[in-house]
């Protein structure tokens, strides 16, 4: 039976009760449908034997794969009895190809941290029947050594001025891990406190009101009632403060990405070591309501490069989720997102480039005890404690004149002696004799447009989705994230969180989501 693979916007989601399988495993053939649209359709395979190539922009010979299943006892039988009738075992025609990925997946996402194994966990925990959906995790880093989930300082608040900001931040889910001990991310429940200028004062009091009404517990301070909360503070030049009192605070982020990525790997989600380089798609032509012509793409492929190989595995597939973080804008790009005049729906680019953020760790015997909140000063600096023995972490995000070059995760030992230190010093006195011990370098998936997280379909590209973009914030975000994506894929609209407001589209009508609170 033909299953058309649905696109966004209609009653269900695009795998939507429609995209089962056989034995475990789906093939996705091509059907042309009305108006030059491809459909997909599901085929039962059983074991086979196939053959991959390697990149056609390279020169090599073809390389026999072997299917999945029992197959793979049987090959491994094989291979041992032709091996030892052979001297020292010297032939080896069988290579070993379980590290490359699946040929057919009902899902492929790009980027493997915590907003992308969100969206897998959420995927699979949604999906009607259970094991309907086969999903595929593309991850190139994966030590995460350059990741940005695992060089976050891990914060988590409420204390946005959007309301769906504040919303995606209050939601939270228990992740129990199948055969683990529950999943400890070491939360450390000290709240936020942000300290505002008289200038920043009154947006301060409103972001507050709109926190409440959404069920946030943030109450306000005067200088008086701060001075006789946090004794180590200096108020000068502090006109108002909040301070979040339930639900704010800090955690491991390496504990969260491992452990989600045990939850996902329990429930069925495969993981492929790789680099997305290519997609396959086709097109077709047709107009916006306005009259202006545009190209609608479905990607059929997802080529993926092996880990330091020169080999790439196609993969079939019926929809791409861009979770690729810092990256996306490249994997947007490499999709066929923004190619088109300039000011037209089709060529408007995904906004979201590398941003490189420097974070401190720094001694000081004397400095803020273990009641200690995380501080974001008016000057934008920031700390919080590490640890019990008076250790902190913190730094300051550089203005566009500052920003340094993401080319690599070099520190500039200098930003924070000129720009990070001061403001700290002044605010807490303690700080004047603390001594810096590291410090490293992360990235942000900085969205130039309004630093707010873009969410949901590409409306030309139309089996592309996008989590990406939350410029900071998006390790705090991330369980609701995943799942207002998974409810777009699956029923074709936003159920739990309605995220309308972070759709790509709007980049083309030059509509901002205007976010006061942007660390």
């Amino acid at each position: 039976m033909l299953r058309r693979a649905l696109q966004p916007g209609l009653s269900r989601g695009v795998l939507g009760r429609g995209l089962g399988t056989h034995r475990g495993r789906s093939t996705l053939g091509k059907v042309e449908g009305s108006g030059g649209y491809r459909g997909s359709w599901v085929a039962p395979v059983s074991s086979y034997v196939t053959f991959r190539t390697r990149d056609p922009t390279h020169d090599g010979k073809t390389v026999g794969r072997l299917g999945e299943g029992d197959q793979n006892g049987k090959v491994s039988e094989i291979k041992k009895k032709i091996q030892s009738v052979l001297p020292r075992g010297a032939w080896n025609p069988l290579r070993d190809t379980s590290y490359l990925p699946p040929e057919h997946s009902d899902v492929v996402i790009v980027g493997g941290g915590v907003i992308g194994l969100s969206v897998a966990y959420w995927l699979k925990r949604l999906e009607k029947p259970q094991g309907a959906i086969r999903v595929l995790v593309v991850e190139r880093d994966h030590t995460y050594s350059q990741a940005s989930t695992a060089l976050s300082v891990g914060g988590i608040r409420q204390q946005f001025s959007v309301p769906e900001n504040i919303q995606l931040s209050l939601f939270s889910e228990y992740l129990a891990v199948v055969d683990d001990p529950p999943l400890d991310i070491q939360f450390n429940p000290s709240g936020y406190l942000l300290l505002a200028s008289e200038k920043g004062a009154a947006v301060m009091e409103s972001s507050v009101k709109v926190q409440r009404q959404e069920g946030a517990k943030v109450c306000l301070m005067s200088p008086e009632q701060l001075r006789n909360k946090f004794p180590w503070i200096n108020t000068e030049g502090v006109a108002l403060a909040s301070y979040g009192m339930e639900h704010e605070g800090w955690f491991d982020p390496w504990c969260l990405l491992q452990g989600l990525r045990r939850k996902v790997q329990s429930m069925g989600v495969l993981f492929c070591h790789g680099e997305v380089t290519r997609f396959v798609s086709s097109s077709s032509h047709t107009e916006t309501t306005s009259g202006e012509e545009v190209t609608l793409r479905r990607i059929h492929e997802v080529h993926v490069k092996m880990d330091r190989s020169l080999e790439y595995q196609p993969v079939e597939c019926a929809l791409v989720i861009n979770a690729a973080g810092a990256w996306s804008g490249q994997i947007a790009e490499l999709a066929g997102v923004g190619k088109g005049p300039p000011g037209t729906l089709q060529g408007t680019q995904l906004p979201v480039e590398l941003r490189k953020r420097y974070v401190y760790l720094w001694h000081c015997p004397q400095g803020p005890g273990l009641e200690t909140p995380f501080v974001i000063d008016a000057s934008g600096a920031y700390f919080r404690r590490e640890g019990l023995g008076n250790n902190y972490l913190g730094g300051c995000s550089p203005t566009e004149e500052e920003e340094p070059d993401p080319g690599n995760l070099e520190v500039d030992h200098d930003f924070f002696q000129d720009k990070v230190w001061p403001p700290l010093a002044q605010r807490v006195p303690a700080f004047e004799t603390l001594k810096v011990r590291s410090a490293w370098a992360g990235y942000y998936d900085y969205n130039t447009f309004d630093q707010n997280g873009v969410v949901g379909p590409h409306p030309l590209v139309v089996n592309m989705y996008f989590a990406t973009g939350f410029s900071g914030h998006g390790l705090q975000q991330a369980p609701a994230v995943g799942r207002a994506v998974a409810e777009m894929v699956l029923d074709g609209h936003f159920r739990t969180i309605n995220l309308s407001p972070f759709l790509f589209n709007r980049f083309y009508l030059g509509e901002k989501v205007q976010e006061h609170n942007i660390i």
